[in-house]
C-alpha cells in the first residue's frame, strides 16, 4: 500500500479530536507495511515542522518484521531470514513488530513540550504505565533497560512494552508498542533490545483477555492525562 493511500476509508478509522486544533488520531484497520509507515512519518514530520499539518498519533499493526535501531548489534540478529529486516533511524537495538502487537507512532512537536528528549521519553514510559494500570497490570521502569516491564505469576521479570523514538528538528516520530497477543516465539530470531537475561510477555500471556480496541481507548484516555 502506497503511503498516500494508508488512510483510505476502508483501512482506517478516525478518532475524533477533543477540541479544534488538537492532535489527530488515526487507527489503521489493516496491517501496514513497515517501509510505507516510515515514508509516511518522514513526510508528516516535515509537514508538522512547516506548520502545514497537525500533530498525529497513529495506532496500527505491522506485518511481521525485525527492525534495527541505531544501536543494534549484528550479533543480536539470530535468524536473519525468518522475517524481513529493516534498518531504521530510531534509537535502540533489534525489536520485532507483527500482528497482535499495538504499535503507536507519535508525530509530536516537542517545541510545545519543553524541547527535552529525555523528558519526552519519561512521559512515554509514564503513559504506558498508566495505560497498563487501566487493566490492573503493574508496569514498571527498570534501570538500564529500555521499555516497560512486568512480573509474571512465576515472579519472572518480562518486557511487555517497547519504546524507540527519533526526533528531527524537534518533531518526534516512531514511538511505542504494547504486546497484546503477538506470537511470542517470533522474538526468538533476535536478542530483543540486546537483553538476553529477561523474557518477553504479552497481555494474553499474562491471562488478560484484553482487545486491541480496549487498549486503544485506554491509550487515548491516559495520553491526555499524561501529556
Amino acid at each position: 500500500m502506497e503511503p498516500n493511500n494508508l488512510f483510505s476509508s476502508r483501512s482506517v478509522t478516525d478518532i475524533q479530536n477533543t477540541q479544534p486544533g488538537d492532535i489527530e488520531w488515526r487507527t489503521s484497520l489493516e496491517l501496514i507495511n513497515y517501509p510505507d509507515a516510515i515514508d509516511f512519518m518522514e513526510n508528516k514530520v516535515n509537514e508538522i515542522h512547516q506548520g502545514s499539518a497537525q500533530e498525529m498519533v497513529w495506532l496500527l499493526e505491522h506485518h511481521s518484521v525485525y527492525t534495527a535501531g541505531s544501536s543494534a548489534n549484528k550479533q543480536d540478529l539470530l535468524a536473519s531470514r525468518r522475517f524481513p529486516v529493516f534498518q531504521t533511524g530510531r534509537g535502540g537495538q533489534y525489536t520485532y513488530h507483527g500482528p497482535g502487537q499495538r504499535v503507536v507512532y507519535l508525530m509530536l512537536d516537542l517545541r510545545k513540550r519543553g524541547a527535552d528528549i529525555k523528558a519526552y521519553v519519561r512521559k512515554l514510559e509514564e503513559w504506558l504505565i498508566a495505560t497498563l494500570a487501566q487493566f490492573n497490570i503493574i508496569g514498571e521502569r527498570r534501570e538500564g533497560r529500555v521499555g516497560i516491564w512486568v512480573t509474571d505469576s512465576q515472579n519472572r521479570e518480562k518486557k511487555i512494552a517497547a519504546i524507540g523514538v527519533r526526533v528531527r528538528r524537534w518533531i518526534s516520530f516512531h514511538g511505542v508498542s504494547i504486546n497484546v497477543n503477538p506470537a511470542l516465539d517470533h522474538y526468538d530470531g533476535i536478542v530483543p533490545c540486546g537483553i538476553s537475561k529477561f523474557g518477553i510477555t504479552s497481555l494474553h500471556d499474562l491471562k488478560k483477555n484484553i482487545s486491541v480496541s480496549e487498549i486503544d481507548r485506554a491509550l487515548k484516555q491516559t495520553f491526555y492525562e499524561t501529556f
